[in-house]
């Protein structure tokens, strides 16, 4: 209770101690009504870590739990090469748990002395059709079945694309197969098998040459150019819906360019220009693929097989013009890597 006007401050001058804004709420809400005093021990059972000097007590298992925070970074003793860890950059977890994130562990180490942690992200649950997941009800989501149904890659941008992280986000395989089917088969797969079949068709195979570029492809490239620093911002605040989709929008961008160009037209009436429009669309493909490596690294991996870029220069260092696709060089033969999902039971019909 002695450490509730400066947990107060700490927020007040740290706006971003605690996230998202809902969390932060219930905790200085919870704080305005006052704090008790709590033990650190127990006697009501014999379970756990044993109060030093007096064996009856056991140390109260939140005092034990969030210990391991820095004792795990090497704590008491701070010469210890992963002392340099502390203070953590984010604590991550669930919602219901984040009064003893946010208000507990830091009063522990403000009376301890220690650095606070950066911040205390208390992220939603993980609904199935809107209701609680709960083995009497039946309605569990084993993962393991749903990557082998989906694929590992497809699920990891599902959630990552549908939630808004740190709320609650509702499950269900229509909404799956709905996001894999618009956003992957149709979206990048399309638009990459499509320009890719051209440039295999009408360029040789190779990396078509850029002429002069119109402001329409200056725009696009600027837009996927452009991607790097709002992306990096929004992973820092665990903003993760929104780096995903402002990747996605530029996905969608460059459809709306490609089908606005109809480089298929110009193959007989300009040819120069239909290469320029190619040399465009992979080069928005080429980045799209590199920034998409942490949410899908084998799908991201194949696009980026399929553009010929060495293994050297998938980093975040190849975007923008420093990476830009080399005219000339060999591509493979176009593959597909997104193909849309089809249920079982319809496909068969």
């Amino acid at each position: 209770s002695a450490f509730g006007d400066r947990l107060l401050a700490h927020i007040e001058a740290n706006p971003d101690f605690i996230a998202p804004p809902e969390r932060k709420n219930e905790v200085v809400s919870f704080i305005k009504s006052g704090l008790r005093d709590i033990s650190v021990s127990r006697t009501n059972f014999d379970w756990g870590v044993k109060v030093p000097g007096d064996e009856k007590h056991v140390m109260y298992v939140w005092v034990d739990a969030l210990t391991n925070y820095i004792t795990g970074a090497g704590f008491p003793d701070e010469s210890d090469p992963l002392w340099r860890f502390w203070p953590a950059d984010v604590h991550m977890i669930g919602k219901d748990i984040v009064r003893f994130h946010a208000i507990y562990w830091p009063a522990f180490l403000m009376s301890a002395g220690i650095e606070l942690p950066k911040r205390v992200f208390g992220h939603g649950f993980l609904l199935s059709k809107g209701q609680k997941m709960s083995k009497s009800v039946g309605n569990v989501v084993e993962p393991f079945a749903l990557i082998e149904k989906f694929g590992v890659d497809a699920v990891r941008f599902y959630f990552l694309r549908e939630v808004s992280f740190g709320q609650d986000g509702s499950y269900s395989d229509e909404s799956i197969i709905n996001r894999t089917n618009a956003d992957l088969a149709n979206d990048l797969g399309n638009l990459a098998q499509r320009s890719l079949s051209m440039v295999a068709k009408h360029c040789s195979g190779r990396v078509p040459e850029a002429g002069e570029l119109t402001p329409a492809d200056m725009a696009i490239l600027a837009a996927v150019d452009g991607l790097l620093e709002p992306s990096r911002g929004f992973v820092d605040k665990q903003a993760l819906h929104h780096w995903v989709g402002g990747i996605w929008q530029v996905v969608g961008d460059a459809n709306r360019y490609f089908a606005g160009q109809e480089p298929w037209g110009l193959r007989k009436t300009d040819p120069e220009r239909m290469q320029t429009v190619l040399y465009v669309t992979a080069e928005v493909i080429r980045q799209v693929a590199i920034l998409a490596q942490p949410i899908m690294p084998d799908s991201a991996g194949k696009l980026l097989d399929l553009l010929n870029i060495s293994r050297d220069k998938r980093d975040f260092a190849a975007l923008g013009e420093n990476g830009r696709l080399v005219a000339g060089v060999e591509l493979p033969v176009p593959s597909g890597v997104f193909p849309r999902y089809v249920e079982p039971e319809t496909a068969k019909s």
